[in-house]
């Protein structure tokens, strides 16, 4: 069989690779892109990014931002106070997102029905 030989035979090439894979087991879930995409403007509190990000619950926020540390393109910095803050930046490995998330912004706008943006252009980035 070709498979144990080593070769690839046509339905193994047409399998998604592993670095896709890899990307939207993170980036594939809800919340994980819009939290990164805060993060791109600036390093944010955790109340923060609850107010950036409506319909998020702090449990999924503190999963998510979790999976993000793990993945390395998250630090979390504790601000002893009082009272006690947690911020969150993104590391240079998150911060090379931006480019690939402004450009899915700009497809979004280009090719999505609009999602009913009603704040005013001065406060939209």
């Amino acid at each position: 069989m070709a498979k144990d030989r080593g070769e690839h035979n046509e339905q193994a090439c047409k399998q998604v690779d592993g670095e896709m894979t890899r990307f939207f087991e993170l980036f594939g879930k809800r919340w994980t892109g819009l939290i990164v995409a805060v993060l791109t403007e600036q390093a944010a509190y955790f109340a923060d990014l609850r107010r950036a990000i409506p319909g998020i619950s702090e449990r999924m926020l503190s999963d998510r931002l979790t999976e993000l540390s793990a993945a390395g393109l998250v630090v979390r910095e504790v601000d002893a106070g009082p009272p006690l803050r947690v911020a969150y930046r993104l590391t240079d490995a998150g911060k090379a997102l931006e480019p690939a998330l402004k450009e899915l912004s700009r497809w979004a706008e280009t090719n999505l029905p609009s999602g009913g943006d009603n704040c005013p252009e001065q406060f939209r980035g």
